[in-house]
């Protein structure tokens, strides 16, 4: 067996950290992403973006509203 067999391995070890990490930094980036955008849809919306999509969705922000103690009256 050759020495020179061992060094792809560590790297290829390497390689699929790196991208591992960087998989999970995308997935919580798009989590927080997406975190804000429902924070912005229940918080100050005032039921512009999801009025569009049915007054199922408004009375469900609005009653996260009164959920979270937010003033929407």
């Amino acid at each position: 067996m050759s020495l020179h067999s061992a060094a792809p391995h560590t790297d290829t070890t390497a390689s699929q950290a790196a991208v591992t990490q960087t998989r999970d930094w995308l997935i919580a980036s798009a989590a927080a992403i997406l975190a804000l955008v429902a924070l912005y849809a229940v918080f100050f919306d005032n039921g512009t973006l999801i009025s569009a999509t049915g007054d199922y969705l408004h009375e469900f922000a609005h009653d996260g509203r009164h959920l979270f103690g937010a003033p929407c009256h």
